[in-house]
């Protein structure tokens, strides 16, 4: 199992909220950086990068170039959705994922649903059991995982984990806690977390084709495209507001308040946190705050 900051930033990256326009290119840009997308806020002493990540990638994969690079090296200040090094991961996530005593996941489970589910395990070389005594958002992520593992990515190669290893010297901070983002899905309804566990089971078959496709349009920097090809991971209206809406609102005031003090920051998110109509840049303009594509 690997690390459970990775394990949920995996999946979030998967969860977007529908297309909306960004910066359109430069005419003079034309012939410039062809890679993941970065944005820039910026007053008189502030700058704030704003670079979105995907956590799990195939090995040997070359993004770190550009205009990445450069804001990178110039700044202060790395900030991630959980500190990269957070410990007792297994220990948050175990004393949370249990069902209490006697309860069982399959039993709570439609009969559709149930044997969808065991079919999948199966699928995953996994004996229908496996998870019975764990809640229905941890089944989900699980079965979000690993097929994409299987399939060669590994979220040690994500592109936090190439950033942390770059960031001697720096300061780093955290939008959000190890336990705050398990609480995003152990305080779902019953109801919420199953209809995620369905959701899941039926895009299984899907899952590396979504993920090979999300990678590509993301070495492009094309942010409109990978908002288009991931809204599609995400249609429980309740979900999509716990998972995107309300924390890229929060993200959005924390860097509203970061602007009041000097420096240079990098802060990196899953790349859907930074498309689509609820994005941070949009709810960045909600405050007055105008967040700029960088393409050179």
């Amino acid at each position: 199992m690997p690390p459970f900051r990775r394990f949920i930033a995996a999946l979030v990256a998967l969860a977007m909220p529908a297309c909306a326009p960004v910066d359109a290119r430069p005419a003079h840009a034309a012939a410039a950086y062809q890679g993941p997308a970065i944005w820039k806020v910026a007053d008189k002493d502030t700058t704030i990068y704003l670079f979105g990540t995907v956590h799990a990638l195939p090995k040997d994969t070359k993004w770190f170039s550009g205009p990445v690079e450069r804001a990178y090296k110039a700044s202060d200040e790395l900030v991630t959705e959980i500190p990269m090094d957070a410990s007792g991961d297994a220990q948050a996530i175990a004393a949370r994922a249990l069902l209490a005593k006697g309860q069982s996941l399959r039993a709570m489970m439609a009969p559709d649903d149930r044997m969808k589910f065991e079919e999948a395990l199966v699928g995953l070389g996994l004996p229908i059991e496996a998870m019975d005594r764990f809640e229905p958002w941890y089944a989900a992520m699980t079965l979000s995982l690993l097929p994409v593992i299987k399939s060669g990515y590994d979220p040690q190669t994500g592109a936090e984990t190439k950033l942390t290893a770059e960031a001697e010297g720096k300061r780093k901070a955290a939008l959000e806690t190890v336990q705050q983002q398990i609480d995003l899905f152990d305080g779902l309804p019953v109801e919420a977390q199953l209809s995620f566990l369905k959701e899941t089971v039926d895009s299984i078959s899907k899952a590396t084709t979504t993920l090979d496709a999300m990678v590509a349009e993301w070495m492009k920097g094309d942010a409109d495209a990978l908002a288009m090809l991931l809204n599609d991971e995400l249609d429980d209206p309740v979900l999509y507001k716990r998972l995107l809406t309300d924390r890229n609102t929060h993200w959005a005031q924390w860097i509203d308040q970061r602007m009041k003090q000097p420096g240079t920051v990098f802060v990196a998110v899953g790349a859907g946190h930074l498309a689509g109509r609820d994005s941070v840049q949009a709810q960045l303009r909600k405050r007055g705050i105008k967040a700029r594509r960088v393409w050179e």
